[in-house]
């Protein structure tokens, strides 16, 4: 990763004219960077809307072709709105990019949620829930507050896929594909957003690496679409829809018993395949398509992914295979060894990298991880937090900053028998900088604080600890499901509404790695304080 430095604007971009200002069509363009990128981002929604609004139009049984008009004019109108009358400047500041890329996934979001209210998903009186909604798809987790999907149009529920397609790479990554004119400080914008800890730049320009990135992501969508049309069961429009959110480690489905809808282990390991691979750094995977295919080896990252994945996939499967698992009714469920391999497997796998798809075919079904023995839904709960691998579509609190914090631990052990000695933290033979582990550690304590004073929050609301538990997590590291009443069988209307308004706001602090959403209001408050600074001085 270069370490790029963005330049430090003394006041607002906003209120600098140094230089002569742009027009367009005759209005002067203000620098301001945050509503450039949100006006952008708004835009891109366009073609998702036109797309969905396409297939709601073809069929037969679909009726909010209004619903979708209305999230398309609010994309149009709020888009050219925030776009048109700004502009980027020669430079993003420092102070911009939190700003930006937070209020781009706000603006976005509500956006998004207004098909859901327009149409007969939600009323306008339960906007929050639909905004809820649109947060799930955006921030690529997968939880729903839907009790009935099958009962919506078509084209609603490919536009709640497109969502997560969207939030998989990110929407200011796609932004920065078109902005050259962010120039050096695009790199800035894309490691405050893009899956992971940073982005590695792939081309010398930035938006070069952003295409770069999608063309990868795009390809992998063509092929796990491809599989899935080829294969018994799904149709074409199955197919694409899976596909959109198998890319982004997403887990919405069109169908309320999502993959087990399917009853298929074909669908069932193309998924799984296409989940795992894209838990990984896509870094890697452009270095290995161009030939460098023992650049997954070579990766302690990767390593520890596939370990972890491994490890947790035998654990499963032997305690199903082995021990007691009970049905609701209390009867024991007598798995073979093969569909205790396939439940653990797919369920193992869409958890570790963030995916949220089910395969239960019914509540009963061993692929219900709700009727797992406790200690296997402890080890749930671990991967749960761990999530896939940094530079990945996954979420959760990454493989890396882990593996930081674990060899942290042991050099303070290590550090009472040798108080002189030098003890760097190396990853593979990597010796890594103090500043970048201090900023690792203090990642995973904001996030497991965050999460604490989330369950205690639910809890309050009357939800069981281990639901309240499980749900903040799961909304922190971006999942899908959580354990209990809110498990792959069910939704998230088991939460009171306070609780799941708490657990919006919690999706899109871990999706967007936590300092982007908690620094998108001090950054401008910071600005406006030092606006009032240096015009007391004049």
């Amino acid at each position: 990763m270069n370490i790029v430095r963005v330049r430090r604007s003394p006041v607002d971009p906003a209120e600098t004219f140094d230089s002569p200002p742009a027009t367009v069509f005759g209005l002067v363009r203000r620098e301001a960077p945050t509503l450039h990128v949100v006006g952008l981002s708004l835009l891109f929604l366009i073609p998702g809307l036109l797309a969905a609004l396409l297939v709601e139009w073809g069929s037969s049984t679909s009726h909010d072709e209004v619903a979708l008009l209305f999230g398309l004019a609010a994309a149009t109108v709020f888009g050219l709105a925030f776009w048109l009358p700004t502009t980027v400047g020669p430079r993003i500041p420092t102070s911009g990019v939190f700003s930006a890329v937070a209020f781009s996934w706000v603006a976005c979001s509500v956006v998004a949620a207004i098909p859901y209210a327009a149409g007969t998903m939600f009323p306008w009186s339960e906007f929050d829930d639909a905004v809820f909604e649109a947060v799930s798809g955006f921030s690529a987790t997968g939880s729903t507050v839907l009790s009935d999907i099958e009962a919506h149009g078509r084209g609603l529920l490919m536009w709640r896929q497109i969502t997560q397609y969207y939030g998989g790479m990110g929407m200011v990554v796609l932004a920065v594909t078109v902005l050259p004119l962010l120039g050096i400080g695009g790199l800035s914008l894309m490691s405050a957003e893009a899956p992971g800890l940073a982005s590695d730049r792939l081309a010398p320009r930035v938006s070069e690496t952003a295409k770069t990135l999608w063309k990868l992501y795009i390809g992998i969508t063509v092929v796990v679409a491809g599989a899935l049309w080829l294969v018994p069961g799904p149709s074409l429009y199955d197919a694409v829809a899976h596909a959109l959110t198998t890319a982004s480690t997403g887990g919405f489905s069109p169908y309320n018993r999502s993959v087990g809808h399917f009853d298929s282990v074909p669908v069932e390991m193309i998924i799984v395949i296409g989940l795992f691979l894209c838990g990984m750094n896509f870094t890697l995977h452009h270095r290995a398509l161009r030939g460098d295919v023992k650049v997954y080896a070579r990766s302690s990252d990767t390593r520890l992914y596939v370990w972890i994945t491994v490890a947790a996939i035998v654990v499963a499967t032997l305690v199903n295979w082995l021990g007691t698992v009970r049905d609701t009714a209390g009867v024991k469920i007598d798995p073979s060894f093969g569909g205790a391999l396939r439940d653990s497997t797919f369920n193992v796998v869409t958890l570790g990298s963030s995916g949220g798809f089910g395969n239960a075919r019914g509540e009963d079904s061993l692929g219900n991880f709700v009727l797992w023995s406790p200690n296997l839904q402890i080890i749930l709960l671990l991967i749960m937090v761990v999530g896939g691998s940094v530079g990945s579509t996954a979420g959760g609190a990454k493989v890396f900053r882990v593996q930081v914090a674990f060899k942290h631990a042991v050099r303070a052990v290590r550090r009472i028998r040798h108080p002189s000695g030098v003890l760097p933290i190396k990853l593979g033979e990597i010796p890594l900088p103090g500043d970048v582990v201090h900023r690792v550690i203090g990642f995973l304590t904001t996030f497991l604080l965050i999460a604490l004073v989330g369950t205690v929050f639910i809890a309050a609301t009357g939800a069981p600890i281990l639901e309240s538990l499980s749900a903040s997590i799961s909304a922190m590291s971006n999942m899908g499901p959580a354990l209990g009443g809110a498990g792959p069988t069910s939704n998230f209307l088991f939460y009171e509404r306070p609780a799941r308004v708490a657990l919006t706001l919690m999706m899109l602090i871990g999706r967007l790695e936590l300092f982007a959403m908690l620094l998108m209001f001090a950054t401008p408050a910071a600005s406006v304080r030092r606006a009032m600074r240096h015009r007391l001085r004049r």
